[in-house]
């Protein structure tokens, strides 16, 4: 293993013992490459990793053979060799080999076609170990629908269920119940051995007392600051450097490093990272904050695979005209046209986005079948529950509950 890499001990002696070198270049070096970084690699990721190697290295050679077969014939009339492909750095140059190639759409097919057979695999072992999660997305009160026209997309998936609010509340309700502790911060406290196993992603801050130690928290204005400094950055790099297309620009953004200056992520390399990323990579997240949350939501699903994910949508400005340039740019200061809020366009991204995150967890093994998800707008007397049949009875109810019964089920089907 080179010096400076810290990966975990399963995966150093995978490298000594040479499996990377035995694997078609333009695979290994892909995967080598991901864990040159191995602390900004979030558990979930680490033990995909460590899962897939090791299962390559304990199965039979000819059945490995077999797998990879097709892609090395690719790699063959694609001209991979020694003197064309550094099987230890994954570069623009290999991403610009593989473009070029006119054996391109056969080499992306062959890269699937071994995934199709490898993922099931490791599907069914994250699966045997499955355990009651939940999702929980909530919007603003400003939004011009009634419940009837609320998560439209996937309704027929769950069941509307009647709630009652009392004058004073909100959702402090449905997140504490009669007690202090949200959800959230009572499951990081009894999951603590599990770091990144509980989200709260929000436009605003109203979702910050649900937060806490042990509890992922990224909200959009609480990023304010953060997110100016960026785009304050970027702009400056594109006008000092020979930047010559989005490409080159992404690699140049993937290696610029500032911190957050908020010491709770950036105490954690792999959550300052995460941050940085999806506001340099998303397009919209430095902008709108209601895509700040989709985007933020969709990677945190995709790479740390949460238990518990606390997920609060706002009202959205109206979007101003922009270029690709101006995506890195403050709008308010680039251009004199007033910043007006879109209730009715906000309204209508949800209706995609609630219909997007949804199928977007249910994607993977830890969540299907034993993961309910709640949603809820402020003051709306319905919410909508799409749950397993082992949830609690709350959909049975006839008569509309009020929001600390809503909340004491949501305990139950935790273990809290």
């Amino acid at each position: 293993m080179p010096e400076g890499i810290k990966a975990s001990s399963a995966i150093q002696q995978l490298v000594a013992k040479g499996l990377f070198d035995r694997l078609p270049p333009t695979f290994s070096t892909f995967f080598y490459d991901r864990i040159q970084d191995w602390e900004l690699l979030f558990p979930a990721e680490q033990s995909y990793f460590e899962r897939l190697f090791g299962l390559l290295d304990r199965s039979e050679a000819e059945a490995v053979n077999q797998l990879f077969a097709p892609l090395r014939e690719i790699e063959r009339r694609m001209g991979v060799n020694d003197k064309t492909w550094n099987t230890r750095e994954f570069t623009l140059a290999h991403v610009d080999f593989l473009n070029r190639s006119p054996d391109y759409p056969q080499w992306r097919q062959a890269v699937s076609g071994i995934f199709a057979k490898i993922d099931p695999i490791l599907d069914e072992q994250v699966a045997r170990h499955g355990r009651p999660r939940l999702v929980m997305v909530l919007s603003p009160s400003e939004l011009p629908a009634s419940p009837d026209r609320m998560w439209t997309r996937i309704a027929t998936r769950g069941k509307r269920v009647a709630v009652k609010w009392s004058e004073r509340q909100d959702f402090a309700a449905l997140l504490t119940g009669t007690g202090e502790q949200s959800l959230a911060r009572a499951y990081a406290a009894t999951r603590a051995p599990a770091p990144h196993d509980t989200w709260v992603i929000e436009a605003g801050s109203r979702l910050a007392p649900a937060a806490g130690q042990g509890v992922a928290h990224l909200s959009y204005d609480g990023l304010r600051d953060y997110r100016t400094r960026l785009m304050d950055e970027v702009r400056k790099m594109v006008e000092a450097e020979d930047i010559r297309g989005p490409r080159q620009l992404g690699e140049r953004l993937r290696r610029m490093k500032m911190p957050s200056a908020r010491p709770e992520i950036d105490s954690m390399p792999v959550l300052a990272d995460f941050t940085r990323s999806v506001l340099l990579n998303g397009n919209g997240t430095l902008l709108i904050n209601n895509t700040f949350v989709e985007w933020t939501t969709v990677q945190a699903v995709r790479r740390a695979r949460p238990s518990v994910v606390l997920i609060s949508f706002g009202i959205r400005n109206k979007v101003k005209p922009f270029s690709s340039l101006l995506i890195y740019t403050d709008q308010d200061r680039a251009t004199p046209i007033p910043t007006q809020m879109d209730t009715l366009g906000s309204y209508v991204d949800l209706e995609i986005f609630y219909q997007y995150i949804w199928s977007e967890f249910e994607k993977y093994p830890e969540y299907r079948h034993n993961t309910a998800y709640i949603f809820a707008a402020d003051g709306m007397e319905e919410v909508l529950i799409i749950a397993p049949p082992d949830f609690p009875t709350l959909m049975t109810a006839k008569d509309p509950l009020p929001l600390e019964n809503v909340h004491a089920a949501l305990r139950e089907w935790l273990s809290l």
